[in-house]
């Protein structure tokens, strides 16, 4: 059970591997772009491509649905990156049903872990198969593996790196459980657990008095999206990177800026100023600040 493109490998994997994948269930097509087009999920074209059954639920409850997952008489069931399941779902095969996580549990439950991890200004995350229970992202975890966050990683830098670690560890717990041992070890709750919520375009804008730190870490954790924003001479540009730089001031006020419209646009923090170097103004092009510059001022 998966949507995008981060859980296409975990699913390659195990059919790649040799496992009887007997349907995948994936979220239905939907309207895109100006056209609405209807579109496919990457984990649909995958599966379709390897001549997998293909289930597509709106409702996860319903009569109909319940009846054809039991036809398939999975005795496990995998999910990556999909949606909450109902105790009908979850609980329907022999052995259960386990979850790949993008952090390492309990802390960063929820449905934007490898964003706020780097948000946060972690220097380490990982992957972790957990069983499922009632609770979100609480089960008794089966493995755990970190993975570094670089100084200047993106969010997108992380994803990538985890969508591969996560596809082997999916494969290394399905054959522990295939071997029959396997281990199940509850949370520790013992610190402070930091939740990952879900992230919305609106509570992406820039709080340029945060510290200069702050502000480099919001934006790298929302890039390549949705992108981190603000407003500059009443515009709003979407701000995809920048750089930490040592002045500590270009303005009096946080938001204030400072460009040559050339070559560098240096905006004052709460802290010291930071350097964008790439932006896309309201309906521009993605461009990095030299390019920008070159046929826009500020």
């Amino acid at each position: 059970m998966g949507t995008p493109e981060f859980a296409v490998p975990s699913l390659q994997i195990l059919v790649e591997n040799g496992y009887n994948v007997v349907a995948v269930i994936t979220a239905p097509d939907r309207p895109k772009g100006r056209g609405q087009k209807l579109m496919t999920t990457p984990v649909k074209d995958y599966a379709v491509d390897q001549g997998l059954p293909v289930l597509q639920p709106t409702n996860l409850k319903s009569p109909e649905f319940l009846e054809e997952l039991k036809s398939y008489k999975a005795n496990l069931q995998i999910v990556v990156a999909f949606r909450m399941l109902p105790v009908a779902v979850w609980d329907m095969p022999e052995i259960g049903t386990f979850n790949l996580h993008g952090s390492l549990l309990p802390q960063y439950r929820g449905a934007a872990p490898i964003n706020w991890a780097i948000i946060n200004g972690e220097k380490e995350t990982g992957v972790t198969t957990f069983f499922l229970k009632h609770e979100i992202d609480t089960g008794n975890v089966i493995f755990q593996e970190r993975e570094p966050i670089e100084e200047d990683d993106n969010v997108g830098d992380v994803y990538a790196r985890l969508m591969e670690k996560g596809a082997h560890l999916v494969l290394r717990t399905v054959k522990a459980i295939e071997a029959g041992g396997y281990p199940q070890e509850p949370q520790n709750e013992e610190n402070e657990i930091k939740h990952a919520p879900k992230i919305f375009k609106e509570t992406c804008e820039i709080d340029w008095t945060k510290s200069s730190e702050e502000v480099y870490n919001f934006i790298r954790g929302l890039s390549p999206y949705p992108a981190a924003w603000t407003m500059l001479n009443g515009k709003k540009f979407k701000i995809f990177a920048a750089q930490k730089i040592d002045f500590a001031k270009v303005g009096e006020q946080p938001g204030d800026f400072e460009t040559d419209n050339k070559s560098h646009l240096h905006i004052q923090t709460g802290g010291n100023a930071i350097a964008i170097t790439q932006l896309q103004m309201e309906g521009k092009k993605r461009m990095d600040i030299k390019s920008f510059l070159i046929g826009n001022s500020l």
